[in-house]
């Protein structure tokens, strides 16, 4: 049986969401506070599940009943950090941020991953408006941390990135943008600014429907353990080259 009287103060904070695939349910939005670089910003903060028992038809109450009491530590969730009036200011910047295990946490320097992580937020602060979408399915451009692994064990025996994932029985690319689409239709009706530097992804956005005013590079310094990883990206990701500082 519902518990009635948490459902009811939870129930404002979740919406369902149609996509192409299936509904998801979104939850949010929490206040945040969040370090950047040492001063303390307020962010709201929201994650949503994908849920294969969701059918059409189906009430707030019946997903919060299917989902009370169930662990969903198992699951890759996705998150977006939203500061600012991001509906309705004039002037929005988002970065769509896959999940980077070993960049982002650990703080490798194999890639750019955490450089970026960071330098979005410190856009978005810095402007006044924007989200970061943290896609949690994306590591490794979608072949999971296990390959990812395995993908580095190979190149230090000499292969780049593309040929390591392609060896691996994998295209160089196997990320969707689906799910994120549909939820930034959900906050935001009005036209972005776009932190990427990679033009597959603005192909993808524009093609779901978003509209982009103008894009944002978000190049970081390169060093002799990302230099191969960020030429592979340029050479044979469709990356957009800019100053390397």
């Amino acid at each position: 049986m519902t518990n009635t009287s948490t459902f009811s103060s939870i129930k404002r904070y979740m919406k369902l969401v149609t996509t192409k695939s299936k509904p998801l349910i979104l939850i949010g939005p929490v206040d945040l506070p969040i370090d950047v670089d040492g001063q303390t910003y307020l962010f709201k903060w929201y994650t949503w599940l994908t849920e294969d028992n969701v059918k059409e038809g189906d009430t707030l109450e019946d997903v919060y009943t299917m989902l009370e009491g169930k662990p969903l530590a198992h699951k890759q969730l996705s998150s977006i950090l939203v500061y600012g009036d991001f509906e309705s200011q004039d002037e929005a910047y988002v970065r769509l941020h896959s999940i980077c295990h070993t960049g982002d946490v650990f703080g490798s320097l194999l890639c750019d991953c955490g450089e970026q992580f960071k330098a979005a937020r410190r856009m978005i602060v810095k402007e006044g408006c924007g989200a970061i979408f943290y896609l949690a399915d994306q590591e490794g451009r979608g072949i999971g941390l296990y390959h990812k692994a395995m993908a580095y064990l190979l190149q230090k025996q000499g292969l780049d990135t593309v040929e390591a994932n392609k060896v691996l029985g994998f295209e160089d690319d196997l990320r969707s943008y689906d799910e994120a689409i549909s939820v930034l239709k959900i906050l935001r009706n009005l036209p972005i600014n776009l932190i990427t530097n990679n033009s597959h992804k603005v192909k993808e956005l524009r093609q779901g429907g978003i509209a982009i005013n103008k894009r944002i590079p978000v190049w970081c310094e390169m060093t002799e353990y990302n230099e191969r990883y960020i030429e592979t990206k340029i050479e044979r990701s469709g990356h957009i080259k800019g100053k390397l500082t």
